[in-house]
């Protein structure tokens, strides 16, 4: 039973993290009635919540049909790869020799999460570093182009929860990233985002 303050933001976060961990998969409905009686809601406080999901991305509804999970497929992930490398080169590009404070801070909160965190905290994390760089950047554009992807971005991430079993590799890698960004020549901090990307959806 959730509380009755703050009763919708607190269903959508419920709801969130379970889609970002995986629980609630690729393709599912969510209809009203269920999730009212699944945790104890009006449904008027089911609506407001899966509105707010659906603002995020994070669902998709059609009229006069259930909320769903869409379902992010390899072409998807391919086209999100082609419509992102360009826009993280532009962040290498501008903050290329400098330390991103946003996105270290990011990074230490992800070490420091405990081994048995949900995998939507990770993701989470993962995320608020990745916008810091882009924020870094400066430029309002830039940030609202990417924003457009946040949400199969992190249905995307939902499916890295296997690749990385261990997070500390998740860890090193972002901590290597963020050093190539703010130590490496820029071709080579380039050449590292661009590897970062690909070898994060498996590629």
């Amino acid at each position: 039973m959730l509380k009755t303050v703050s009763a919708v933001g607190a269903l959508a976060d419920a709801l969130r993290q379970r889609i970002l961990s995986g629980e609630i998969e690729a393709g599912r409905s969510l209809p009203e009635q269920e999730v009212a009686a699944e945790y104890g809601v009006a449904r008027p406080t089911v609506r407001e919540a899966l509105a707010v999901l659906v603002h995020e991305g994070l669902l998709r509804r059609e009229r006069n049909r259930s909320a769903h999970v869409p379902v992010v497929t390899v072409s998807d992930l391919d086209d999100l790869m082609y419509v992102r490398r360009p826009l993280e080169d532009l962040m290498v590009e501008a903050v290329n020799g400098s330390r991103v404070a946003g996105a270290d801070e990011a990074l230490a909160r992800m070490a420091a999460l405990p081994s048995d965190a949900p995998w939507s905290a990770a993701v989470a994390e993962h995320m608020t570093l990745h916008e810091a760089l882009i924020e870094a950047v400066g430029s309002p554009r830039l940030e609202r182009l990417y924003g457009v992807l946040a949400a199969e971005t992190r249905l995307g991430l939902v499916g890295l929860r296997e690749v990385y079993t261990d997070r500390d590799v998740l860890v090193r890698e972002h901590r290597e990233l963020l050093d190539a960004i703010a130590e490496r020549p820029l071709e080579a901090a380039r050449a590292m985002v661009r590897d970062h990307l690909s070898h994060s959806w498996g590629r």
